[in-house]
């Protein structure tokens, strides 16, 4: 009887201490990789969000200044500037691809789906 009674009592004890023990953050348990990616891609998006705000103010101050007739605006400038910020996000995606490619299959996929759920949860 005693026996049972520790076996009882022991089942008690894991299952409480168990269900305790769930985290409401379950992506904390996928791996080092997939917090990083999931880091990497929630300020990226926040980042991203706030880089077009500022640049879309600055081009309505721009035109709204050129219409009143207080500034000119150099269009091939603008668009120089444009084509360079392109070109320097096509730099940042092939530093990032050559990251993940230099990674194990299993720290890529972990850090890409973290990336990814970061994106949306940003």
């Amino acid at each position: 009887m005693n026996e049972e009674y520790a076996v009882n009592s022991h089942t008690a004890t894991t299952t409480t201490a168990t269900s305790g023990d769930v985290s409401p953050f379950p992506f904390l348990d996928m791996g080092t990789h997939f917090v990083i990616g999931l880091a990497v891609g929630y300020f990226m998006k926040k980042f991203f969000k706030l880089l077009l705000i500022f640049l879309g103010l600055g081009l309505v101050a721009l035109f709204v200044l050129e219409s009143q007739g207080v500034s000119t605006v150099n269009e091939e400038a603008l668009t120089n500037g444009v084509s360079q910020g392109v070109d320097s996000f096509k730099g940042l995606t092939s530093m990032l691809q050559e990251r993940l490619s230099s990674m194990k299959f299993s720290s890529g996929v972990g850090a890409v789906a973290g990336f990814f759920a970061g994106l949306k949860f940003g």
